[in-house]
């Protein structure tokens, strides 16, 4: 790279300011990344990835476009300002676009206490391919797995720079490592497949490549004989490695965005419970060494933690500037962006209050359901919140797991769904999205 990326950013600035930009901001990012897939013990597909991509928001009045490139040379910037301002002119007006103001912009900008940024070495290809090659002989191992459909490692590290004419200037890195191993059981229509996976930042805190492929192989070999449930009302526990779309579905819903085009299925909640008294919903960009942390969002305002959902009852909307002028409210420091689009409200690292039960106790405790493990599909209404999934995992009697289930949906609605979930313990605390296994009461089944 001929220049760094902050001075990058700045010059995207000085020509946008040159072609008669009124203000803007720019993002640089400077990414790499390493995939490798194996098979049978060998290379199947490797891929690596590395460049610099740029953007750039111009303002003209109200008016406002985007640009972005991959070219960084001096006199693409400037036709990439020129181009970018001549769409802004023809751009219709919005009252509501625009630059954060001096005064709201983050001051702390040192982002190496998150520790975003594993500062070790770029992993060999060769290494990766160990770690897949392993992770593929240890669920290989079990003599129920047939086969081995996929065992990959990659590595990756962006480092990012964003700056901005109302004075705003910070940039920081991230990385990324990831083992996952996907295992099948079975023969012809009788086959089953699971996994297992783990990413994390800094390597060193990754899982052995062989518990990921051993546990790989116990998942897909437990579904082996999988049978359609009973149709009809039952509990349902979600298990942790999914309990998260269901919050999820939550979260997308209070996103400003949302709520500032009158449409969400909670958005006259405002102030109503939404969950249990007993569960909060909280968000915390400043957790160490967690995948979505920062120091400030994509408009340069400083990050906070902040409820999302207290005690049962909403707090507020996820808010980038524009939704929140919108609505008349104030920004949650909640943009992101990407090079070629303009800020959005993203949220960040969320937890949910976790029980005092183990999933196996809330099992025990549910009589007889269904605990899911995978889903598929979804069909979802975003107005009203109806919900129905397919849906496989295990069927449950008298609190004990007697087989596997597939090929069968389960329905309900959002609002009702959320004020009957009893969580487990069972999260783990070092994902983005920290929650637990679900319990919720009473959703339909359609099985046989």
């Amino acid at each position: 790279m001929s220049q760094t990326l902050e001075n990058l950013s700045h010059a995207m600035l000085d020509a946008a300011r040159a072609a008669g930009a009124d203000a803007s901001d720019a993002i640089a990012v400077d990414g790499t990344s390493i995939s490798i897939d194996v098979r049978a013990g060998a290379l199947e597909h490797a891929e690596r990835s590395e460049g610099i991509d740029i953007g750039l928001r111009v303002f003209v009045g109200k008016r406002s476009a985007i640009v972005s490139s991959s070219d960084t040379k001096p006199a693409t910037l400037s036709e990439m300002a020129e181009r970018a301002v001549a769409m802004a002119r023809e751009a219709p007006e919005d009252p509501h676009s625009g630059l954060a103001d001096p005064d709201q912009l983050a001051t702390d900008l040192d982002s190496t206490p998150l520790e975003m940024c594993d500062p070790g070495d770029e992993p060999a290809a060769d290494t990766l391919q160990a770690e897949a090659v392993r992770a593929e002989a240890a669920a290989l191992a079990n003599p129920n797995v047939s086969q081995v459909q996929s065992a990959s490692a990659g590595y990756s590290r962006r480092f990012v720079h964003l700056a901005a004419s109302n004075g705003f200037s910070a940039g920081y890195a991230r990385s990324d490592h990831g083992i996952s191993c996907v295992a099948i059981s079975g023969e012809g229509t009788g086959m089953e497949r699971d996994y297992d996976y783990d990413n994390r930042i800094f390597h060193s805190d990754l899982r052995d490549a062989e518990e990921i492929g051993r546990i790989a192989a116990e998942r897909a070999t437990a579904r082996a004989g999988a049978r359609k449930p009973k149709t009809g009302a039952y509990p349902v526990m979600f298990d942790e490695r999914i309990a998260s779309s269901l919050i999820g579905h939550l979260l997308q819903a209070v996103n400003g965005a949302v709520i500032a085009r009158g449409s969400g299925w909670l958005r006259s909640a405002l102030g109503e419970q939404v969950l249990p008294a007993h569960l909060s919903v909280d968000e915390n960009p400043h957790r160490r060494r967690t995948s979505g942390s920062r120091m400030f969002d994509a408009e340069g305002l400083p990050t906070s933690k902040r409820a999302i959902v207290a005690d049962g009852v909403l707090q507020g909307w996820t808010l980038d500037l524009a939704n929140a002028r919108k609505l008349g409210m104030q920004s949650t420091a909640n943009a992101a962006r990407s090079t070629a689009s303009g800020p959005s409200p993203h949220m960040t690292n969320v937890a949910l209050t976790q029980g005092d039960k183990t999933q196996a106790e809330l099992i025990a405790d549910m009589g007889t359901g269904l605990l899911i493990t995978s889903m598929i599909g979804s069909t979802i209404n975003p107005n009203t919140g109806d919900y129905s999934r397919g849906a496989s995992g295990f069927w449950v009697e008298n609190g004990e797991i007697t087989f596997p289930v597939n090929e069968c949906t389960v329905a309900g609605n959002l609002r009702d769904m959320l004020m009957r979930i009893t969580p487990a313990n069972d999260a783990r605390t070092h994902l983005s999205n920290v929650v637990p296994s679900l319990l919720v009461e009473g959703l339909t089944l359609a099985g046989d």
